[in-house]
């Protein structure tokens, strides 16, 4: 990406030296890239602008989907979700065929402008990817490489773009979009599901399906732009420059959900075992709680500490952040009755989740079903242990 993002800075600066008059031949297209499994972030496809005029020798690719690596600040900024990116151009064929050896489709929508709006057009996007100009804050949502597609449209012909909303479905959220797209990508799913809270909950507007290319194409495909009162399709022309070859995929065993069950099924045996022997298996606990109360951790540093969507994230729940301090105090002889009584209300509280799981407004995903049975689990044994009468030891060694 460094490589990438250097060599479009280099060919930036050598085509902004002059103003540059398309001809009467330049075409100006959407370019809508498919998904790719093989990162997460891949997987909602990509969108991008198109100029080519074959009389001045263009055909270039503005990208609004790139960062650097060596911004100041770089994972500070990526950590508190203030991180910029920045819009850049390059030659569409190195796209084309980069997009092409991931077998990713590429669709092409032609728009019907005048030549005065194309030049309006091209005009902007030289002025965009200036230095001064190029970087923007991203959001997942909001402000990312498809909506700028959008907001560029309607910002240079105010009022006078109709896009086709239609594709609009009752009751879907943002969440319900993003997982249309995360089907292969289940730790990606169980991230974002993770990380993200219950502000990506509410029904998506037609206007929010946008943040995803394939939806940026559908409303291009039906809209309209007005000239003198008359309205007249956006889009001239649509071509799939690329159609992938058939692929399958597949998610392997462990998954999410598989890997929890995995672990309830350890646990599990573990306990039976303690169980037996009259005695607890503490690196298991401490493993177990130190690593929930980290998520929980994380959870609310991504609530009150960052700018993502995180706001109001109800996995606060399960990943109990108090978790931490108190499962390294489990030792400790005069702590022994606070400890036992805290991990049976902790029992008692999961229980209670499980049941109104399917009732919270933000869905929790349902992989941590098993995880949360492997803390009930637990937490009740921890809390019968620690109730036991402490054996004393005679003088010489022995009960």
């Amino acid at each position: 990406m460094r490589f990438v993002f250097l060599s479009l800075l280099i060919f930036t600066s050598s085509l902004l030296q002059a103003q540059i008059q398309l001809s009467e031949n330049a075409e100006i297209a959407v370019i809508t890239v498919g998904p790719y499994q093989g990162e997460v972030w891949s997987a909602f496809g990509h969108s991008g602008i198109r100029i080519k005029d074959q009389d001045r020798r263009i055909d270039w690719f503005y990208n609004y989907g790139l960062y650097d690596f060596e911004q100041e600040n770089f994972f500070l900024n990526f950590a508190q979700g203030l991180l910029k990116y920045k819009v850049g151009v390059t030659k569409y064929d190195r796209v084309y065929q980069f997009y092409k050896s991931q077998n990713r489709f590429i669709k092409e929508q032609y728009l019907n402008l005048t030549q005065e709006e194309k030049q309006q057009f091209f005009d902007f996007l030289q002025n965009n990817v200036k230095p001064e100009n190029a970087e923007y804050l991203y959001n997942y949502v909001y402000d990312n490489c498809a909506t700028k597609i959008r907001d560029v449209a309607e910002g240079l012909y105010p009022g006078r773009i109709d896009f086709d909303l239609s594709y609009k479905e009752e009751n879907k959220t943002i969440r319900d979009l993003m997982d249309d797209y995360l089907d292969y990508q289940p730790w990606g799913d169980f991230g974002i599901d993770l990380g993200l809270g219950i502000q990506i909950d509410r029904e998506a507007e037609a206007y929010d399906y946008m943040f995803l290319p394939d939806y940026v194409n559908k409303a291009f495909a039906g809209a309209t732009i007005s000239r003198d009162s008359i309205s007249v399709p956006l889009v001239l022309k649509e071509i799939e420059s690329f159609t992938p070859e058939e692929e399958s995929f597949a998610n392997g065993l462990l998954t999410p959900f598989n890997t929890f069950v995995i672990l309830f099924f350890i646990v599990g045996l573990i306990t039976h075992r303690n169980l037996k022997s009259g005695k607890r298996t503490k690196w298991v606990d401490v493993l177990l709680f130190s690593l929930v109360g980290f998520a929980g951790l994380w959870v609310t540093f991504l609530w009150f500490g960052t700018e993502h969507l995180s706001k109001v994230n109800l996995n606060i729940l399960w990943a109990i952040p108090f978790h931490i301090p108190i499962i390294f105090l489990v030792g400790k002889e005069k702590y022994r009755q606070f400890i036992g009584r805290y991990f049976k209300i902790t029992a008692y509280w999961y229980c209670l989740l499980l049941v109104i799981w399917m009732l919270l407004p933000q869905p929790l995903h349902q992989s941590l079903v098993p995880l949360v049975l492997t803390l009930v689990l637990r937490s009740f044994y921890i809390g019968y242990d620690l109730r036991k009468p402490k054996v004393k030891l005679s003088t010489n060694g022995k009960a």
